[in-house]
């Protein structure tokens, strides 16, 4: 396993749960938007964890956690990664994946070994515009196709959720993404938050205005769309 660092508290990446993150190095996406561009490249992190360095800060937070967090990055390039889930398990913790969908034969294999109990899935964009999104030209979705439709026709809990940018999102990606996962249970739209460490300056995050009309748009066909950190929208 390659760690780039741990979030050792959180309350929100695991909805309802006290938790802590782990970070994972390496990602085949390119989006421009991303402000994890340190994790990108898949090599030892400027900073790397041992395995066995997290494992005894889970060991020291047994009873005052409940979960834990895998995101990168992408967790599913990390092929120890079901081999280490499971140790973190056998502490008792709750497991949390974070994916872009891209690799849905590793994913399938962490659930169907009941070694996940939650999945967070990015939708980048519309599938007309996923290249364009994810920075890589000519890209295949069918494996983005494939994760998400598992994760509809199963039984573990998960959620989908895309990262608004004003430049790269319109309310027609919006329509389509809503037909491709019509009926889906949870569904988060999220402000783009632009930092220096975002791979492509000059980007910027939708007016809330904006994103009411995509919200609006996605429930069409996705009643339980939301607008992640807005109570009321």
């Amino acid at each position: 396993m390659l760690f780039a660092g741990i979030q050792k508290l959180t309350l929100l990446d695991y909805p309802q749960h006290v938790a802590c993150t782990l970070f994972t190095q390496g990602c085949g996406y390119r989006c421009p938007f991303c402000h994890n561009s340190s994790l990108l490249p898949l090599g030892t992190p400027e900073q790397p964890m041992t395995e066995e360095t997290v494992l005894a800060f889970l060991k020291k937070r047994q009873g005052t956690l409940d979960g834990v967090c895998f995101t990168g990055g992408e967790p599913l390039m990390q092929d120890d990664l079901s081999d280490f889930i499971g140790r973190v398990r056998k502490l008792g913790f709750l497991i949390k994946l974070d994916t872009n969908g891209s690799q849905p034969e590793k994913l399938h294999a962490l659930i169907d070994a009941g070694l996940v109990d939650m999945v967070a899935m990015d939708i980048k964009n519309s599938p007309a515009h996923y290249a364009r999104t994810v920075g890589l030209p000519h890209y295949d979705l069918s494996p983005v196709q494939q994760s998400a439709a598992m994760l509809m026709a199963g039984s573990l809990p998960f959620e989908f959720r895309t990262t608004v940018v004003d430049e790269l999102h319109t309310q027609e990606d919006m329509t389509a993404i809503g037909q491709w996962l019509a009926g889906t249970e949870n569904y988060y739209l999220q402000y783009f938050v632009d930092e220096d460490s975002v791979l492509r300056p000059g980007l910027h995050a939708p007016s809330k205005e904006k994103m009411q009309a995509f919200l609006q748009i996605l429930r069409q066909t996705i009643p339980n769309a939301h607008i992640r950190g807005e109570e009321n929208d």
